[in-house]
C-alpha cells in the first residue's frame, strides 16, 4: 500500500487505501465517493458536512450522517435557513452529531445563502458545476503521491474565495477540494483502483448542468 495507495480486498480488487477495509467506509468508497452528483440538497449536505469535518475524520461524520440528517430537517436549506436560536440549542444538546456551535452556526448562515445561490443561478448545481476544472488544470495521472501532494488545487481555492465572497464559512480550500472530490467534480481514485474507470465512465457520460 505504501508505494501504491491500494488495497487489495478479499475479493481481490485493488482499491483507494483509505477506506482501511472498514465495510462502511469501504461501501461509501466503491459507492458514493467520486460519482458527479447534481441534487442541490445533496451538494448542501456534503459541503456542510464537509466543515463539520474539520479537524476530525471523514469516518467519523460518515457514521453519525443521518443523525445529521436528522438534526438539519434532511439538509433541506430551505428550511434550514429558518432556524433560529432554539433550533441552535436543540442541536447543540443531540449527542448524535458533533455538537460544535460555530458549525451548527455556520450551517444555517450557509443555508441562507445557498437560498440566494439557487435564486441567483436557477439551482446549486448549476452554480458548483461551473467550477469543474478544465482537463488542463488536472494532475495526468491520479496516483498516490501526487494525490497526498494535492490536499488542495487552484480550482478549490477559487471556489472558496467566491464562496467566503458570498458569505458562506468553514469553507476553506482543503475543505472544498474534499467536496469536489467526493461529489465528482473531480476523480481522484488512485489509477488502478477498480472504481476509477467506473468512475469516469459516468463521467465522460454525465450531463453537466
Amino acid at each position: 500500500m505504501e508505494k501504491t495507495g491500494l488495497i487489495t480486498g478479499e475479493d481481490g480488487l485493488d482499491r483507494c487505501f483509505w477506506h482501511g477495509g472498514l465495510e462502511d467506509y469501504r461501501r461509501y468508497h466503491n459507492e458514493e465517493w467520486g460519482r458527479p452528483v447534481t441534487d442541490d440538497i445533496r451538494l448542501f449536505e456534503k459541503i456542510c458536512l464537509e466543515g463539520f469535518q474539520s479537524g476530525l475524520s471523514w469516518l467519523t461524520i460518515l457514521r453519525k450522517r443521518e443523525n445529521f440528517r436528522a438534526a438539519f430537517a434532511g439538509f433541506d436549506f430551505h428550511r434550514v435557513a429558518l432556524f433560529d436560536d432554539d433550533d441552535i440549542a436543540r442541536c447543540l444538546a443531540d449527542t448524535g452529531i458533533v455538537r460544535h456551535r460555530g458549525k451548527i452556526v455556520s450551517t444555517i448562515n450557509n443555508a441562507r445563502h445557498a437560498v440566494d445561490l439557487k435564486t441567483e443561478f436557477g439551482s446549486l448545481s448549476r452554480y458548483f458545476w461551473s467550477f469543474e476544472p478544465t482537463p488542463e488544470e488536472r494532475p495526468a495521472r491520479m496516483d498516490y503521491a501526487t494525490l497526498r501532494a494535492n490536499p488542495t488545487s487552484p480550482t478549490s481555492a477559487r471556489l472558496s474565495k467566491d464562496l467566503k465572497k458570498r458569505g458562506w464559512s468553514f469553507v476553506g480550500p482543503t475543505t472544498v477540494y474534499a467536496f469536489m472530490q467526493a461529489m465528482g467534480l473531480v476523480n481522484d481514485h488512485i489509477e488502478g483502483c477498480c472504481c476509477r474507470s467506473r468512475v469516469e465512465t459516468m463521467r465522460t457520460q454525465f450531463v453537466r448542468p
